[in-house]
């Protein structure tokens, strides 16, 4: 005997949105899309957020994701709604991260006839629209089939690599009495358990032997979670550590093993020992390899003996260098299997060859390359503030579980080489689609994913002129987030791009008129500090951190500080066809010790 439930086809949406532990929908009215805010409110369990834009509201959408790593969904009425949110469900597609956009359609009847936002397949089909960025982009074409479409929609975000999916539903189909059987999400889809496992038996191997091996950490650690798998492997071998840039704080920045990120605005001590001749087997693990995660595809990332790639999309492997081993599967899955079977391989077998590792090797490795450029600015008193100095006083005043994302611009290159991050989960860019101002909305949903942690947003000034308006979404929701602006009066990375590509023969990234981000908070109804002499950030974060409420620092800070970028902009000069940057390298290749 089955359980059949009889309701609008709105609702039979909201009940497996429920069932995925999905809490709210971010997303703005509009008239086709009504239905569902009615259904809703008529739920009373899942709460809509209204932001102040689309894409803030794909972004929220990204953020709530992006912490509990699960299901997050955005919704936009028809036309112009619609395609605000495209950018938004691009930047999750770049970052697997799972996410339903559901967007309103006109009324069948009115296809091909001129409706007001018709976006159907007469016109701007916005279906067709989000296949480029979206695992799966359809239109309900059948009421009755709402919760076959629906299912199919929730099998292909949470299933496999993860990543956002499209439902496009007419207004007339919404409410719609449609009859169907509710299934939990474990009868529509499973996650997959399955590796190779001679290939994971050579890997095991391979590492137990290797002189000089490395982890690559990457995003995929931190989709699946395998943040204590990842260590212990790591601790069992003593194999030095680096992350990706995207992958930050997938291992604890402050472990003797970490070697901090590798690739854009890396550490030194990453970069020598992943780059040297000595390193014999390098394991990458859920990243792609793509031009920031090493250094503009360095043929030095190559190691001497063997490449070892370890990716649940197989498409991922052997993409940008060759790889002579691979095991597609789950990070977690593969890399705690990988433990278990290093230690039958040290039980079972002898390795009478194998150079014995321990924490000495790395101490000294790390004693004889430092951890950052110019440290001693962590500590520099003058004003304007030095963004290294933000840095400093930013990790001082939050605690080690405080999430931080972090924008796309300048103030990205400061968080990558001079924040450590010490727990996982706690560091969240959005670098496989770059969108500027996604740190802003996104928090806002990673606050309410997680409302016991405190959660900011690093930013800087040019990235809060895009979106800072979702600060008045926190505002009428009480969501207390912090925003950190790193106002420097323009577009910093760009600003140093045309200093030094370019000879400074032209201008286009200073502002005429610096933004008065405190103002335009206080506006809004955050509370708002202006900061602008060291200790200031320290005090105000302190106190913002008792306050619990939405606030908006505004840092005044140097916009001629150079951020770590050199070898970025050496790779835009090769793409350019032109003669490379001879910015200083941050490389420091000095030997390993023996």
């Amino acid at each position: 005997m089955t359980d059949e439930k009889t309701e609008t086809a709105v609702s039979t949406l909201l009940r497996y949105l429920e069932a995925e532990g999905v809490k709210y929908i971010f997303g703005i009215p509009g008239g086709p899309l009504m239905p569902l805010y009615e259904a809703m409110f008529e739920n009373g369990r899942i709460q809509p957020i209204i932001a102040r834009h689309e894409e803030g509201a794909a972004f929220m959408a990204d953020g709530y994701a992006r912490v509990r790593r699960g299901l997050g969904v955005c919704c936009a009425t028809t036309g112009p709604g619609a395609t605000n949110a495209l950018t938004g469900i691009a930047c999750s597609a770049a970052d697997s991260i799972p996410v339903l956009a559901i967007t309103a359609q006109t009324a069948t009847m009115a296809f091909g006839k001129g409706a007001a936002q018709e976006c159907s397949p007469f016109g701007i089909d916005v279906v067709d629209l989000y296949k480029p960025v979206a695992k799966a982009s359809l239109m309900l074409i059948n009421a009755d089939t709402t919760a076959e479409t629906v299912r199919h929609c929730l099998r292909t975000a949470l299933s496999g690599r993860p990543g956002p999916v499209h439902l496009n539903i007419p207004s007339d189909l919404m409410k719609k009495q449609v009859k169907h059987e509710p299934w939990t999400p474990q009868q529509y889809r499973s996650m997959p358990q399955a590796f190779e496992r001679t290939a994971l038996k050579e890997v095991a191997e391979r590492l137990i032997r290797a002189k000089h091996p490395a982890f690559l950490m990457g995003h995929g650690v931190e989709i699946s979670g395998a943040h204590e798998a990842a260590r212990r492997l790591a601790e069992k071998l003593a194999i030095p550590v680096a992350t990706t840039p995207k992958g930050k704080g997938t291992f604890p920045e402050d472990h003797l093993l970490s070697l901090g990120v590798f690739g854009f605005a890396g550490s030194p001590q990453s970069e020598a020992y992943i780059l040297s001749d000595e390193t014999d087997v390098l394991v990458t693990v859920g990243t792609s390899l793509g031009e920031l995660a090493t250094h503009g595809w360095n043929a030095n990332l190559r190691p001497n003996t063997c490449l070892i790639q370890i990716d649940t999309d197989p498409v991922e492997i052997g993409k940008n260098y060759p790889a002579q081993l691979a095991i597609v599967g789950d990070a977690n899955v593969v890399l705690t299997e990988l433990f278990f079977q290093v230690e039958r391989e040290l039980r079972w077998k002898d390795f009478d060859n194998a150079r014995p590792r321990d924490e000495d090797f790395v101490r000294k490795f790390k004693a004889q390359h430092s951890r950052c450029i110019a440290a001693d600015l962590l500590e520099d008193r003058s004003m304007p503030l030095t963004p290294q100095r933000v840095m400093r006083e930013l990790r001082q005043a939050l605690p080690d579980d405080a999430i931080v994302f972090c924008d796309i611009g300048s103030c990205m290159s400061w968080a990558l080489h001079y924040f450590p991050v010490y727990k996982p989960g706690t560091f969240q860019i959005n670098l496989g689609f770059a969108s500027m101002g996604h740190s802003i909305a996104a928090a806002i949903g990673g606050k309410l994913a997680a409302p016991d942690k405190p959660v900011i947003s690093l930013v800087g000034d040019a990235s809060f002129a895009m979106n800072g308006m979702e600060v008045h979404t926190a505002v009428e929701n009480d969501i207390p987030v912090i925003w950190v602006v790193l106002n420097n009066s323009g577009h910093g990375m760009v600003h140093h791009g045309e200093r030094i590509q370019f000879k400074g023969k032209f201008s286009t990234a200073e502002f005429k008129h610096r933004l008065d981000v405190a103002g335009l908070a206080k506006t809004m109804g955050a509370d708002s500090v202006r900061i602008d002499k060291p200790d200031e950030l320290l005090q105000a974060l302190q106190q913002a951190l008792k306050n619990n409420r939405p606030v908006v620092l505004d840092v005044r800070v140097n916009i001629n500080a150079l951020p770590p970028m050199g070898l970025r902009l050496a790779t835009l000069d090769k793409f350019f066809d032109a003669p490379a940057v001879k910015e200083k390298s941050t490389r420091l290749a000095l030997p390993i010790p023996a």
